[in-house]
């Protein structure tokens, strides 16, 4: 009990710091965003709220501006299951991946955020 109590705690110090330092979200032009938003739409991220390296991930989405839909896979069970049948494994983060017609599940925050680099920046 002690040692969910403190993962808890901690968890909303990591989410709380995360939100007093923010980075500033990078700026495009109208047209620019547009089609950022528009491939946005193929991508989502399977995360939990108070997770570090989900924090780490939700991070570079907002530097990079890129407003991708957070699916909760701790608290709601639809998507919970969603990650388990299509990724195989509830692990977060995890973005969903899908181009042509092909879905990709892509664990690890580090891989996440050199793809969203490579893809948005």
């Amino acid at each position: 009990m002690i040692v969910k109590a403190l993962r808890v705690g901690l968890g909303q110090l990591i989410v709380f710091g995360d939100w007093i330092s923010r980075p500033a979200k990078r700026k495009r032009d109208a047209a620019a965003q547009a089609q950022v938003e528009q491939q946005a739409k193929s991508l989502a991220l399977y995360q939990f709220h108070a997770c570090p390296f989900c924090v780490k991930t939700r991070r570079t989405l907002h530097r990079l501006n890129v407003p991708v839909a957070l699916r909760d896979a701790k608290n709601d069970e639809v998507h919970r299951q969603a990650l388990l049948e299509g990724g195989g494994r509830v692990k977060v983060p995890c973005l969903r991946i899908e181009e042509a017609g092909q879905v990709t599940w892509m664990y690890e925050s580090k891989a996440i955020i050199a793809y969203l680099d490579k893809r948005f920046a």
